[in-house]
Parts: C-alpha cells; sequence; structure tokens
C-alpha cells in the first residue's frame, strides 16, 4: 500500500506555502513555524465537545492545561491525560487541539491535554519531570474536577507518547494500577537512526532521521543521561510492576515505526496486554492531519473509539 494520496498533496500544499527553514534555524523558529502550519490547516471545530483552560500548580512552576469533555456526557468520566508530541520541542496546546477534541469525540472521555515545558530552554529532565507530576495532580484531583476515580489513561504522540509511557511507569510504580490504559501514537522510544524503517522513511514525508536526529540534540542540550535512565530510554530497563495495558500506534511511512513495533514487544515481554493499530497508509504525525485525510480521519476515529472501550473495560 502507498501513502494516501490526501496526505501526499497536503505535504505538498505545505511545501509550497511554506519554504524550508534554513539548517542554521534555532528551536524558537522551528516552533513558530510548526504552530504557523498548524495554524493555517486548522479547521474550525463544530464538534460537541467542550474546552476549558486550568492551570496544573507544581513545585517551582505552573502547567497550563486544556479540559476537553463530551458536551452530552452524564456522570463522572474516565481521565485521559495526554501529553502532545513535537519532539520535546515544538507544539502545544492549539497545535493539537483538533486530535484531541477529536480522541474525546470518538471515545466519549475526559481529556486533560497538559501544556509541558519544551527543549531546548527546558531540556531533559524537564519535560518528563513535568509530566510525571502533571498526572499524579491530575490523578488526585479527579474527585474534584469531576472525573471519575477508577478509570485513569496517559496518552500522547510521538515525543508526548514517550512522556507518557515514562509517566505512566512512574505513576504506577508509586501507586500500583494508577494507569489503566496508555494511548501511544506513532511513539518515539529509542535514539538510534539505523533501524528498518529509519532507513526506508528517512526522508518523510511527515518526519525525517535528520529532523529526529536535531529534536534529540536538543532534549539532551542539558546533558546526555546515562543509558539505564529509563526516563530518556524507556526500553532500557524491565518494569518493576507489570505495565498499564496499551493501544500502541504505528504508521507504515514513519520513521519511528520500529520503534512502535519495539515498545509492543517490551510491554508485552514486561507482562503487559497491547493492541496494536498499524495503519498502512499513514505516515508520522497523521492524527494531526486528521482535518485534510479521511483516511486518517478514519484511523483517529478508530483509535478514539478503542481507547473508549478499553478504559471502560472490566479490569
Amino acid at each position: 500500500m502507498t501513502i494516501d494520496a490526501a496526505l501526499l498533496r497536503y505535504y505538498r500544499a505545505v511545501g509550497e506555502a511554506f519554504p524550508a527553514l534554513g539548517p542554521d534555524a534555532d528551536a524558537r523558529a522551528v516552533r513558530n513555524r510548526f504552530s504557523e502550519v498548524a495554524k493555517a490547516y486548522a479547521k474550525d471545530r463544530d464538534d460537541p465537545v467542550t474546552a476549558e483552560n486550568i492551570e496544573i500548580p507544581l513545585e517551582g512552576r505552573t502547567l497550563a492545561a486544556r479540559i476537553y469533555k463530551p458536551k452530552a456526557a452524564r456522570g463522572p468520566l474516565p481521565l485521559v491525560v495526554y501529553f502532545h508530541g513535537g519532539g520535546w520541542v515544538v507544539g502545544d496546546l492549539d497545535t493539537h487541539d483538533g486530535l484531541v477534541a477529536r480522541l474525546v469525540r470518538d471515545s466519549q472521555c475526559a481529556v486533560a491535554s497538559v501544556d509541558y515545558r519544551l527543549a531546548p530552554e527546558h531540556p531533559f529532565p524537564a519535560p518528563c519531570d513535568d509530566a510525571l507530576d502533571a498526572l499524579i495532580w491530575l490523578a488526585e484531583h479527579r474527585s474534584r474536577l469531576g472525573f471519575a476515580t477508577d478509570r485513569l489513561a496517559a496518552g500522547g504522540d510521538s515525543a508526548g507518547a514517550h512522556l507518557a509511557v515514562v509517566a505512566a511507569r512512574g505513576a504506577n510504580e508509586r501507586v500500583a494500577g494508577l494507569v489503566s490504559l496508555q494511548l501511544l501514537l506513532y511513539p518515539v522510544m529509542r535514539r538510534q537512526f539505523e533501524s528498518p524503517s529509519c532507513i526506508a522513511n528517512a526522508d518523510g514525508p511527515g518526519l525525517t532521521n535528520e529532523e529526529m536526529k536535531w529534536y534529540w540534540t536538543q532534549f539532551f542540550s542539558g546533558g546526555t543521561p546515562h543509558d539505564h535512565d529509563v526516563r530518556a530510554f524507556p526500553l532500557s530497563e524491565p518494569f518493576e510492576r507489570t505495565p498499564a495495558p496499551a493501544i500502541v500506534v504505528a504508521a507504515a511511512y514513519d520513521p519511528l515505526y520500529d520503534d512502535a513495533v519495539e515498545l509492543k514487544r517490551f510491554l508485552e515481554a514486561n507482562g503487559g496486554r497491547v493492541d496494536m493499530i498499524d495503519a498502512p497508509d499513514m505516515t508520522h504525525g497523521f492524527g494531526r492531519m486528521h482535518s485534510q485525510s479521511e483516511a486518517a480521519l478514519a484511523w483517529l476515529r478508530r483509535i478514539g473509539e478503542r481507547s473508549g472501550e478499553l478504559i471502560r473495560a472490566e479490569r
């Protein structure tokens, strides 16, 4: 199967409207460009979803977050704590607004999208610390915020999926079973660039090997962690406790496809249950492009519906 034709048209349009940045572009320039593209191709939402901005007060910093709920919901809803993608460097609540709202609509769950601190201004481990601390804070305040207290998921896309894995593991090591589901879209798990999928999809579209190298460099701009630090390299050490069940989403035309496969194997080797959703016509980041591609929308709808089923499943 080839890449969805609508996605290819989208990439061509972006390339024509937004000339490539030079090799010396810094994180601020890349961040601004990512936001410009997201804003240019965003569509006004008319979905049955509400959104409310809140603040999460943590030690030494306050994080912004946005809570989404289905308008027709009745009673306390399961909560998904979501971390946006963007290589730990770009992205925010607005760039991923459409993706998160669609997940809410299809899962019929509440989602709290967290605006964690970004590298290189806040390099590793700051994004990981923010993810874990925000997840714990939201778990502790579920009752006050009106959410179900027996169902909690951690989710994210790309680097956000990395943060979700780190946060879910840390939270369940503190309180066994606190996180009952992981939702992991095209996750980045390993700092390596020579796997078959990296080689086959080195030049994108959606993500290139060189871009991924740059993101890792920004993430570790404060110093490279130890090889066995699971906050940086989640597959480096076995779990102390059985990992939460997971939905792992892979895109065939993605340098990180093999990361998703390795994550699935790793979770299963540690006793976890994994639902793999393998999108053979998609590229990295397709969840944000669902307004441009009917195929991407269909995949995102499937992801959301399955998430709603699993988070409500009997344990």
